[in-house]
C-alpha cells in the first residue's frame, strides 16, 4: 500500500462503549399519500417497524419515508428499483457460505457483482474474490438500512428497499483499512455501474488531502463520471470533517437525534451538506429542544446478534453514529434517481441541491440557508422526491 493511514467504520453501540470502530467504523412539503409496510418488528404487529424505526418517521424528526415510498410507487419504481448502490463497507451478509448465513430480511434484495478487496484485489479488470462477506456486522447493518426487504412481515424495513445492492469489501474483520483499498473500491464501483456509492467509513478529522492522494483521485473519478458518492462526516465531536466526506466531490452526512438535533459525536463544520438520523445523545447546544444527556434511542436494523458472528442476526436498536447517517442519504440520492423528478440523467450536483433545498431545517432563514451544525437541514426523502417539493421544510 501506498500509504500506512488506516480507516475504520464509523458505528457505535448504545451503553457498549464503541463498536466497529472505537476510532471511526466512521410535517411534509406539500404533504401527500403515505405507505406503510407490513414489516412487525420485534412484534407480531403488521406496521410494527414504527415503533422501532423513528429515523424513518414522516416526523421532523425523521426521513418521511412513508411519503418518499408512496412517491415512488406512484413513479413506477418502487424502493429505487433499477438503481445501483455500492455499499463500501465491512462486506455484507448477502449469501450463504461456508459458516456465513444471509440476513434473514435480505430474502428479496437484489445484489450484484460482489467484490472482496480486502482478501481479493482487481487483475486485468476482473475481481480475484467475489465472496464480499461480512465478518463484523458493520456493513450488513448499513446496507439493511438501505435495502431491507420491506413489506415482507419479516423484520424491519430498508428505505430504498427496491435498489441493487453492489457489496464492495474495504475493511477488515475490526472495521480497518487502508486508503488505497478503498480507492480501489470505488473504481471498481464506477466501472461496475453503480449510481450510488455509500461510505460509512471515515479518517481521523486531522488527515490531509495531500496524504491519501489514490482516494482523492478515486472520488474525482467517480463525480466525473456521474455517480452519487455519499460519506459520513464522522464521530469524533470535532468541528470539522473527516475525509472522505470532507472532499469537494462527496455529499458530507452529519448525525442528528431524535430531538432533531446534532448529535453529540458527529463532525460537523463550514463543508457539512447534510444531517440524517444517526441516533445517540444531543450535542450540548443552545436550541430549546436540545438536550443532552437524555438517552435518546440509537438506529434499528437487521445485523449480527454479536459483532464478529456472521450466522446469528436479530433486529437491534442499539446502534448509533455517522455510518447510520449516511446510507440514508445514498439511499434517498437513490430514489430521487428513481422518481424522476430531476429528470432520466440527474447528476451528482443536480441531487446534492435536491437533498439541500427539501431538507428539514432546524433553524430559520433563508431557502438557501445553511448551518455549520446542520448543513441544510435533516435529509427529508419524502420532501426530494415528491413533483410538488420546491421549499425547504421548516422544522420550527
Amino acid at each position: 500500500m501506498a500509504t500506512a493511514v488506516m480507516v475504520a467504520a464509523g458505528a457505535l453501540v448504545l451503553g457498549a462503549g464503541a463498536a466497529a470502530g472505537t476510532a471511526r467504523a466512521s410535517a411534509t412539503v406539500g404533504g401527500g399519500p403515505t405507505w406503510i409496510p407490513n414489516d412487525p418488528g420485534t412484534s407480531s404487529v403488521a406496521g410494527g417497524w414504527q415503533a422501532l424505526q423513528w429515523n424513518f418517521a414522516d416526523t421532523a424528526d425523521g426521513v418521511h419515508a412513508p411519503q418518499a415510498w408512496a412517491n415512488l410507487i406512484r413513479a413506477g419504481r418502487p424502493g429505487a428499483v433499477g438503481v445501483r448502490i455500492a455499499v463500501l463497507d465491512t462486506g455484507v451478509a448477502y449469501r450463504n457460505w461456508g459458516d456465513f448465513r444471509k440476513s434473514p430480511d435480505f430474502t428479496g434484495t437484489h445484489f450484484i457483482d460482489p467484490c472482496d478487496l480486502v482478501d481479493g484485489t482487481i487483475r486485468h479488470g476482473r475481481c480475484t474474490d467475489p465472496f464480499a462477506l461480512d465478518r463484523e456486522g458493520h456493513g450488513t447493518f448499513v446496507t439493511g438500512t438501505i435495502a431491507e426487504a420491506t413489506n415482507n412481515r419479516i423484520g424491519v424495513t430498508g428505505l430504498a428497499y427496491g435498489a441493487t445492492i453492489m457489496p464492495v469489501r474495504v475493511l477488515n474483520a475490526e472495521g480497518w483499512g487502508y486508503p488505497d483499498t478503498v480507492a480501489e473500491g470505488i473504481r471498481y464501483a464506477v466501472a461496475h455501474g453503480a449510481q450510488v456509492i455509500n461510505l460509512s467509513l471515515s479518517f481521523y478529522p486531522g488527515l490531509a488531502a495531500a496524504q491519501i492522494p489514490t482516494l482523492i483521485s478515486a472520488l474525482a473519478y467517480a463525480h466525473a463520471r456521474g455517480v452519487v458518492v455519499v460519506a459520513a462526516a464522522g464521530n469524533d465531536g470535532a468541528d470539522r470533517l473527516a475525509y472522505p466526506a470532507a472532499d469537494p466531490f462527496v455529499i458530507s452526512v452529519g448525525a442528528s437525534t431524535r430531538d432533531g438535533c446534532l448529535a453529540s459525536y458527529s463532525n460537523y463544520g463550514p463543508h457539512l451538506d447534510l444531517l440524517a438520523p444517526g441516533g445517540g445523545d444531543d450535542a450540548p447546544l443552545a436550541e430549546p429542544f436540545c438536550h443532552d444527556n437524555r438517552n435518546l434511542p440509537g438506529i434499528a436494523q437487521m445485523g449480527f446478534t454479536t459483532p464478529n458472528n456472521p450466522d446469528r442476526f436479530s433486529v437491534t436498536d442499539r446502534s448509533y453514529g455517522t455510518s447510520m447517517a449516511a446510507p440514508e442519504v445514498s439511499a434517498a440520492a437513490a430514489m430521487v434517481i428513481a422518481s424522476g423528478v430531476l429528470g432520466p440523467h440527474p447528476s451528482p450536483a443536480a441531487i446534492l441541491t435536491r437533498l439541500e433545498q427539501t431538507a428539514t431545517q432546524p433553524l430559520p432563514g433563508p431557502v438557501d440557508h445553511r448551518n455549520d451544525l446542520y448543513g441544510y437541514g435533516i435529509l427529508n426523502a419524502g420532501a426530494a422526491t415528491s413533483p410538488l417539493a420546491d421549499a425547504v421544510t421548516r422544522r420550527r
